[in-house]
Parts: C-alpha cells; structure tokens; sequence
C-alpha cells in the first residue's frame, strides 16, 4: 500500500526514482525511519546510492544521543553509510535570540547541505508526510503568509548543491508507523512532539484530530491543493518577474528602487508577488514576523493620497514612498553632511558624486546665456566665500521672480525631490548664509547678467 502511494506521487510530479544519489535526513522518528527502510528496500532495484545524514541538536542530553546511536546501529546492520553532527543548538539559541524550531531548521539543514557536497549528492530525501502538509497550510494560513508560502511542503525543491524531494507527502503519520510495524521496525519516539509550547504541536493535537474525524482523506485534499497552488504560482512569478523587471529603477544588494506609475498598471495579483520577491531578495531568510499584512501596508503606501511616507519593517527593512518612487533599504547610514567654502576659481568634488565648479568673468562678451546647471552673478553682489553645504533647519530663500522669501523644505516639495536625496542636495551660499542656488532647482533674486557690472561669477554643478 505504502509502495503504491509512494509510486504514485514520484508519477505525479514526474520524478524517476532510478539511479538517484540520496542523502536521507533521519531522526530516528517514525517518519524517517519509515523513509530510510523504503529506500533500502528500493536500493538494490532502483539502483540507488544513500548515506545517512543525522543531526544530535543536544536540547535533551543523553536521550537525544542515543537517538543518534540508534539510527547509527541500524546503518551499519544495513551496511548504510552514516553521517552525524552534534549541535550545541541550545547555545546558539542563546546567542542568536532565534526561537527553538527555527535555529534546529537551520543547524540540520546546513549539516545536510554539507554531507551533500562531501558524497557529490545531489538529492536530499525527507519524510515529511500529508499531516505534516495540513498542519503546514493551516499554520501559515493563520499565521498570515503570502503567495506560494500558503502552499505549504513542495514535493520537491533547490536545495544545496541539488534538491529536496518528499516521497511521503500523499501519506498519513498513522500509515507510516503502520508501515514500521510491518517491517519490525521500533523508532525512537520525541517525548517534545506532545508538548503544546510548540505552535505545530498544537495543530497537530488539537486542530488535525477534528479535520480527520470530520474527513479521513483529508490530507488528499490539502496535499492537491498544494500541488495546484505551486503550479499556478509558476505561472504567476513568472509573470511577475517579467513586469518587475519593467519597473524596477535601482537595484542593490541591500535596496530596491521601483517606478510606482508602471507598477500600480499591474494585476493586483501581480503586484502582491512583485513586493513579496522584493522583500525576498532583500531578506535573504524572511522573519518569522513578516507576514501578508507588511504586503498590504506597502500597497497602502503606494495608494495613500500623500505623495511621500515611510514604512519601518522587521530588522531594519525601511519601506520609503517619495513622489513616483518607492524604495525598499536596508542601509542605515547617517545623514550625509559637506561645507564648503571657495574664495577663487577651481572645483570642489562632494560628497555626493557631484562638483561645484568657480569661475569669474571679466570680458562681459564671454557672457553667454546660462540654464540649468549653471547661474551667474554679478562679483559686486556677492560675498566671498561661496559655501557649498547642506541644508539646515529653518533655510529660505529669496527665488528670482518672486517677493519674499521660501522655505527650502517647501521648494523640494515643489519641486518632487526625493525625500532621500534631500539632506544630501547641494545649497550654495554667500559669506552671509544668502541662498545663491539650488542646483537643478531654483536660482535666487541675486541670478542673472545686470548691464552695468562688468565682473561676474560663474557657477557649474555637475554629477
């Protein structure tokens, strides 16, 4: 029956068992017990090679031990190559502050990865089962996870140096330790899978019982909605990856600029998977505490009527809305500040990639009309030094062709700078702190050729 199920799935997702290298993750439970046997017995017929891979997370002292040796002792009784590692788990709980579950994940399947590449394995075969599978869906469900996540368990994934395949996932726990009754098989059994600390541990023995009593073949069901899930999910990432490409501006190790304009033209579907492979790639390991809820914060963010916002998301992730653009930044450095000062012509490189250039002109027929990165001044009207530096609290400025005076803050917003790029916008000055120019934004009242000077100075910024 087992067989006939197992060879069902493998059918199901195409997978040809023959002449596979395997390494098989084994606890000693149930679960991968079952799994080490089956492939034993396939070995000799499907031409198989496995090794044994087993991970000690030392959480309960001699017991967890003797689970290592007694899937050790099995391994040399079917003459199976055996791997194990002990993991101080528990210590690097303490260090790390990750919760229990997440850390042992992690120490076991970097020990898997590792015994992979020393046998030149490109398969890792895991006995995760259909309960398993409802208890997955039902937990990131209610947990709030996006996208192919509500999937649950894929049959198969990249993995290391190969891939993780899953041969039991059309079968129930009760069928596998029916299985190890069959071949006289007595796993160990985990005293902390009964205890209700763990969130998997509560559906397991609260939430699974009511399902199955409600439908025996319930784990069917949850298994071909996963499957129908990941198959749509293909489609859809792939056209995902197609528009993001299209909308992306900037793209870093640690900062994702996108052009909200092209992107809110995508299906909202579409949009959804655009932001969650955003945060995919930022994240590397997505937190615990990311869940669908951050997804439709940013979308608020790019639908809210304000043109600018900032969105503080799990271990430094900083959502920024400004204008058209939206940014996703994990840098955390500090506000970018200069001060500059020129007496006499030359050229100041700032900090910001850009430069100021000086000159003065005698010869009022080499004055030539100026815009854009330029402005002219007559000499007599200027104050020596020109300052180069960055904007302080409370700047205004006298703007050629207006009475009065602007604050600077309300000529970024104008103007659509930004948010990002205003402390590090360059504002140019005169011994009395008088705003001369904003480069690429607005010139002062002082600005332009006046018929009876006959000195003036000329200002370039260039980036």
């Amino acid at each position: 029956m087992l067989e006939a199920k197992v060879a069902a799935l493998l059918n199901r997702h195409l997978f040809d068992i023959n002449n596979k290298k395997i390494v098989v993750g084994v606890s000693g439970g149930p679960d991968s017990l079952a799994l080490l046997h089956y492939l034993w017995v396939q070995q000799e017929k499907k031409n198989l090679s496995i090794v044994v891979a087993h991970v000690d997370h030392m959480f309960r002292g001699q017991e967890s031990l003797e689970d290592a040796l007694f899937v050790k002792d099995y391994c040399e009784q079917k003459d199976i190559p055996f791997e194990m590692a002990r993991i101080n788990v528990p210590e690097i709980i303490k260090k790390t502050k990750k919760n229990a579950q997440l850390a042992s994940r992690q120490a076991r399947y970097d020990f898997f990865g590792e015994i992979m590449e020393k046998y030149g394995y490109n398969y890792l075969a895991l006995g995760h089962h259909g309960d398993d599978q409802v208890e997955t869906i039902l937990m990131r469900m209610t947990r709030g996870s996006s996208s192919a996540a509500r999937a649950g368990i894929p049959f198969m994934r990249p993995f290391a140096t190969g891939y993780i395949f899953r041969p039991f996932l059309s079968l129930t726990k009760a069928e596998l330790e029916e299985y190890c009754q069959q071949q006289n098989l007595v796993p160990r059994i985990d005293p902390s899978n009964k205890k209700s600390i763990y969130s998997r541990n509560r559906f397991r023995n609260e939430i699974l019982p009511f399902l199955k009593a409600e439908n025996q073949h319930v784990h069917e069901h949850f298994q071909r909605f996963s499957e129908e899930l990941q198959n749509d999910e293909i489609l859809l990432q792939e056209l995902t990856v197609q528009r993001m490409n299209k909308v992306m501006k900037k793209k870093e190790k640690n900062k994702i600029t996108i052009d909200i304009i092209p992107f809110l033209e995508m299906p909202i579907s579409l949009q959804r998977r655009g932001i969650q492979l955003i945060l995919n790639y930022l994240y590397k390991v997505i937190p615990v505490s990311l869940s669908a809820l951050h997804i439709d914060h940013v979308l608020s963010l790019i639908r809210h009527h304000h043109p600018s916002g900032t969105l503080d998301f799990p271990d430094g992730l900083k959502v920024i809305r400004s204008y058209s653009l939206l940014c996703f930044d994990f840098e955390k450095s500090e506000p970018l500040t200069y001060y500059f000062e020129m007496m006499e012509p030359g050229v100041i490189e700032l900090p910001n990639g850009g430069s100021v250039k000086m000159d003065v002109i005698d010869d009022k027929n080499n004055i030539i009309e100026t815009k854009g990165n330029y402005a002219l001044f007559p000499a007599e009207k200027i104050k020596l030094p020109i300052t180069i530096r960055t904007r302080k609290m409370g700047d205004r400025m006298n703007l050629k062709g207006m009475s009065g005076t602007k604050k600077l803050k309300d000529i970024f917003i104008d103007s659509k700078i930004p948010i990002q790029d205003r402390d590090a916008w360059p504002v140019i000055t005169d011994k009395n702190g008088c705003i001369l120019w904003l480069p690429g934004i607005k010139k002062s009242a002082f600005e332009g050729i006046n018929h009876s000077t006959s000195q003036y100075i000329l200002l370039s910024y260039h980036k």
